[in-house]
């Protein structure tokens, strides 16, 4: 006899707004706990020291996970010149000093060099594995090692602040693997200062922002209806670039037997419109509820993932 899994089966995402001083780990256990959920994810870490957009999933959320984990970011930070430090934000041991304050006209002459798709050499404290260990591991042990440089997609650059000589504070729209610190370490090298990330929050996720989104804080004070009314989104809020296609009861019923179904030549064309260049993933939709994602072929649609949504 199968054992039964403890909590409740409530599936969705939660937008949460992580506050500062907290790891992403220990936020997924207290969403999961204020939920009495039986599973839980993330989708992507977030700093202990940064705030923001941490999406979090619950149940069959779960299996949308990996759409979001290629999602489009924005974060805000500062910059606080006259120091650089082991780890690139304020927490790290000073490695260097300056008393090079770069002016902001000097700062924005310098962003464009670091839009479009540039090499990164990602910071020795991140989450990077090398042979099997964390990176972040090996650099507090002391072991020297040194990770590649790879391709990163930042699509916006720009000072929006800057409140004294020692500061400035910039908003970044990019793609995935993209380090705030590393933007930080060479955008200093490049006007031959010394830096450091001092405030850092992401705002965006893919379409989590923080128009949706709820403190944790919030979160906890709720009575339960209103956690699963109020902060719980829908499974398919981390699919909104793929596309939809309504489906029969009937077909929906195929679908979560693992089973295809043929599709008529009309929504074959109409998909395909709607489909970017060798994609072929399509989200079942009966209703308001996701029935499973598929994938296209030949006519049909074959389901990949079967969503158990009561």
């Amino acid at each position: 006899m199968a054992r039964r899994k403890k909590g409740e089966a409530v599936s969705g995402w939660v937008n949460l707004d992580k506050p500062y001083d907290l790891g992403s780990t220990h936020a997924v256990s207290r969403v999961r706990r204020a939920f009495n959920a039986q599973k839980a994810g993330h989708a992507g870490t977030l700093d202990p020291l940064a705030t923001g957009i941490l999406p979090l999933a619950l149940g069959e959320a779960t299996k949308t996970v990996p759409f979001l984990m290629d999602a489009d970011k924005t974060y805000r930070f500062t910059i606080e010149w006259g120091r650089t430090t082991a780890t690139f934000d304020r927490e790290g041991e000073t490695t260097a000093q300056s008393d090079v304050r770069p002016t902001v006209e000097q700062v924005e002459a310098a962003l464009p060099a670091f839009v479009g798709e540039v090499d990164q050499v990602p910071p020795a404290y991140s989450a990077i594995k090398v042979d099997g260990e964390r990176a972040y591991d090996l650099a507090r042990e002391g072991v020297e090692f040194e990770l590649k440089t790879r391709k990163v997609s930042i699509y916006s650059l720009s000072v929006v602040g800057a409140p004294d000589a020692d500061h400035v504070e910039l908003e970044m729209d990019c793609g995935k693997g993209t380090y705030v610190r590393a933007v930080v370490r060479d955008l200093a090298e490049a006007l031959g200062a010394c830096g450091h990330v001092s405030q850092l929050r992401r705002t965006r996720v893919g379409a989590f922002t923080e128009a949706t989104a709820i403190s944790l804080e919030t979160l906890e004070n709720f009575d339960y209806d209103a956690r699963l009314s109020e902060a719980l989104l829908p499974v398919e809020t981390a699919l909104d670039d793929i596309p939809a296609l309504a489906v029969t009861d009937e077909d929906a019923f195929r679908l979560a037997q693992g089973r295809p179904i043929v599709l008529v030549p009309r929504q074959v064309e109409t998909l395909k419109a709607q489909l970017t260049p060798g994609d072929r993933t399509v989200s079942a939709m009966n209703g308001e509820k996701i029935v499973a994602l598929c994938e296209m072929r030949a006519g049909r649609l074959n389901p990949v993932r079967v969503f158990q949504l009561t």
